[in-house]
């Protein structure tokens, strides 16, 4: 390969980088152009951790020969199988004897002793090279601290020198595209996983200046747990936290799994709404997430009960009304949020599930936007005067509610 191959390989990674091309199409494009230029790549990989609240990281994968699954996702390393197995692997290698490359050339008798080794060498493979290529602090997010990759040939005499060279040359900037997209990928993750999914939008949109709000109408939701103050006062303290996720989990499903956004969660409590053109769409979106919870609730009582552990349920208030949607805050701390009369009103009616012995209130103005079709499955249980709110409200439930 010449520098002027060389030249072009660089140059098109940096232009898919800034473009913000994929890990495993850098990946292949990589491959592909080194391979139209005499290196003969025949599989490649690379792997880089993130910044994920399931994932440790994402391994991209390339082949000549066969077709491969191009992106993994892989869990956490520390124990079991999994740590057996980033132990044994040339990455780990390279990392604890604090190297920047491992090579094992089995067309010469090196040893196929890292994982899986032995399997390309038995399908034939001749030489294999594996390069890491470590952050600074600066430069590293998280577990995201360094790029790993390696390539195989299957040529009878393995890679030249020239071709270890021009590899050593281009695998930064393949790094570098990878972690431009990386990136990318990590800030939508963050943003959704703190904001949720809707609001992650606006403010990757650009919409990030203190103030600045839109109004819409929405149907809002508000629920938090049943008897948590006395679960948490008798549970055991390490019980508390795997109760609070095991809940919010199957709270945060059912919004999301009927198109709702969860904008808050404060301790056992959840904030959402459920936008639609039409009103009664956003409402029957909010009860059919109302259904989906109760399932969920049952099966994980049940499992939760046979397990010995704490049990509970969920107070729900729905309710409909204009809000203000948008960042609020100080000017080096902001929130992505809903504010308005509405938002008040729906955590009081969701507040007022204990008193009336029900699992799930609505408002009228709820019942009133709802589909007709929704209508005959509600009924009220009377007018009650909400703290903070200046006029009683009648407020409904399901009639199949406990």
């Amino acid at each position: 390969m010449q520098d002027k191959d060389i030249g072009e390989i660089a140059a098109w990674l940096m232009q898919q980088g800034l473009k913000g091309t994929s890990e495993a199409d850098l990946l292949a494009g990589f491959c592909d152009a080194c391979r139209a230029r005499g290196l003969d790549i025949d599989r490649g990989m690379a792997l880089m951790d993130t910044l994920h609240p399931v994932f440790e990281g994402r391994v991209f994968r390339w082949d000549s020969t066969e077709i491969i699954e191009p992106v993994l996702e892989y869990g956490p390393t520390g124990e079991g199988t999994a740590a057996e197995t980033w132990q044994n692997s040339a990455f780990y290698h390279l990392l604890e004897n604090k190297l920047d490359e491992v090579r094992r050339r089995f067309n010469l008798g090196d040893p196929a002793d890292f994982y899986l080794l032995d399997k390309l060498k038995d399908a034939g493979y001749t030489d294999f090279i594996a390069f890491v290529h470590r952050f600074e602090d600066t430069g590293t997010i998280g577990e995201m601290d360094c790029f790993f990759s390696h390539f195989s040939t299957m040529t009878a005499a393995g890679f030249s020198d020239d071709d270890l060279s021009a590899l050593r040359r281009l695998i930064p900037a393949l790094g570098l595209a990878v972690k431009c997209t990386a990136l990318g990928r990590i800030a939508r993750t963050i943003a959704e996983v703190y904001l949720g999914e809707d609001a992650a939008r606006h403010v990757l949109e650009g919409k990030i200046m203190r103030g600045k709000t839109e109004r819409i109408s929405a149907a809002l939701w508000f629920s938090d747990l049943a008897n948590y103050t006395r679960i948490s006062d008798t549970a055991e303290p390490d019980e508390i936290i795997p109760m609070l996720n095991d809940y919010a989990d199957a709270v945060i499903s059912s919004i999301h799994e009927a198109g709702g956004n969860v904008l808050k969660l404060m301790g056992d409590g959840t904030l959402a709404i459920f936008k639609a053109e039409e009103m009664g769409d956003a409402c029957a979106a909010a009860l059919k997430a109302e259904s989906l919870l109760r399932q969920r609730l049952r099966d994980l009582n049940s499992q939760r009960q046979i397990e010995g552990r704490p049990v509970t349920d969920v107070y729900l208030g729905l309710h409909i009304g204009d809000v203000f949607y948008g960042n609020i805050g100080s000017q080096d701390r902001l929130d992505f949020t809903v504010i308005g009369p509405a938002v008040n009103e729906v955590s009081r009616i969701a507040s007022m599930c204990h008193s009336v012995d029900r699992d799930i209130l609505m408002s009228a103005s709820f019942v009133d936007a709802a589909r007709v079709s929704q209508r005959n499955d509600l009924v009220s249980v009377g007018r009650y005067a909400l703290r903070g709110v200046k006029r009683a409200q009648e407020l409904f439930t399901l009639i199949s509610a406990d």
